[in-house]
């Protein structure tokens, strides 16, 4: 299938959400030469690991593609020209109805298991975040390079002001108290390195006030971002979250109901609306975890005891994204959904939605 939707694939490369698009293509640009990226690679076809994996809402003529009805499917985009993203791409989803034939019959790929156990891994998941990513690929007994678990340019630029905000604590218990150009220049600075990824010339200091071994610097740079993130997500995820809640709670379909219809549709309102509320508590409550080990280090002046907290922090990413992810997805399809004047809503549909959310949270083993 030929997406002629994406007229410039570009567009995702400089303003697309890490939660919503793997950059392939941007990974190979940036990467390609180096013996990791070659070794280690995320994919073994060369076409699908130049590619991009786009976390993406199903239209309504898109549903039946599936066996099963669904919301968002993981939609793998191969560009027709490396060179001219404007051209834009054949695109395939995850998991459609004969999807290891239509890879090889209009792709011309032949995808072996591990690739096709890869796309698995990733349609599983409800965000691409890097964080996430990459602990449900080592999960599974993959090594794959660092490279590939990167954020987006755009999340990068949007990011920037937040970080910084948070790590200028950091930065004044090196500097002087008062708030001057160079301590904003150096947080500046510092939040351009952790942001990228440096982990070479002028990132020793950042090594030494954490008390990071050389070994230890890229992993524990990389849990930090990986908090940082989740907080900035969350910041405006669960802002919007209780309003979506109360709105799921009080809509009403067009049309008859039927007993059974009319007991679930109830049902629904109070449970998808408590589980919402929960995950967000539940989220609130881990990023606090983080915000006592970074108190730890930049009002007690204790950094070992954040080193810790950043090098165990990956046995979080795992719960924390999805759940994150669970409660973005719904926010973002409600929202998608019921926009303003959209179509009302039927019995059928509703109760799709519904299914779709619970199971979204139900996944994400929220207790109630």
């Amino acid at each position: 299938m030929s997406d002629r939707s994406i007229r410039n694939l570009a567009n995702l490369q400089a303003f697309g959400s890490t939660s919503r698009v793997l950059n392939l293509l941007a990974v190979w640009r940036r990467h390609g030469r180096t013996d990791d990226w070659r070794n280690k690679p995320l994919f073994q076809t060369p076409a699908l690991n130049r590619g991009l994996i786009i976390k993406h809402r199903l239209r309504r003529d898109e549903v039946d593609l599936f066996h099963v009805y669904r919301q968002s499917a993981t939609k793998v985009i191969l560009p027709i020209d490396l060179d001219d993203l404007r051209l834009g791409g054949r695109f395939i989803f995850v998991g459609q109805r004969n999807f290891d034939r239509a890879l090889r019959e209009h792709f011309g790929v032949s995808v072996d298991e591990r690739d096709l156990e890869t796309l698995r891994l990733i349609d599983q998941l409800p965000s691409l975040d890097p964080f996430l990513l990459r602990e449900q690929i080592k999960r599974a007994g993959l090594d794959v390079a660092r490279c590939y678990f990167e954020l987006t340019e755009g999340d990068m630029k949007r990011m920037f002001s937040f970080v910084e905000s948070q790590i200028a604590p950091l930065v004044a218990m090196s500097m002087t108290a008062e708030a001057s150009p160079a301590q904003a220049r150096a947080t500046a600075n510092l939040v351009s390195k952790i942001l990228s990824n440096t982990d070479g010339a002028g990132m020793q200091p950042l090594g030494d006030t954490l008390q990071l071994a050389p070994e230890q610097y890229a992993e524990g740079v990389f849990c930090w971002k990986g908090f940082l993130y989740y907080k900035w997500s969350a910041a405006t995820v669960l802002k919007e979250a209780r309003a979506v809640a109360d709105a799921i709670a009080a809509m009403q379909p067009i049309g008859p109901m039927d007993t059974e219809s009319r007991i679930y549709v109830e049902r629904g309102h109070q449970v998808l609306r408590r589980k919402i509320l929960k995950t967000c508590e539940t989220v609130i409550e881990t990023l606090k975890i983080y915000d006592r080990a970074y108190a730890s280090l930049t009002e007690d002046g204790r950094p070992t005891a954040f080193r810790e907290f950043l090098l165990d922090a990956p046995g979080m990413f795992i719960r924390l994204g999805e759940q994150v992810g669970a409660v973005r997805h719904i926010v973002s399809f409600w929202n998608f959904r019921f926009a303003p004047g959209a179509a009302r809503v039927s019995v059928e549909e509703l109760i799709d939605i519904f299914m779709d959310f619970e199971t979204s949270l139900a996944s994400r083993e929220i207790i109630d």
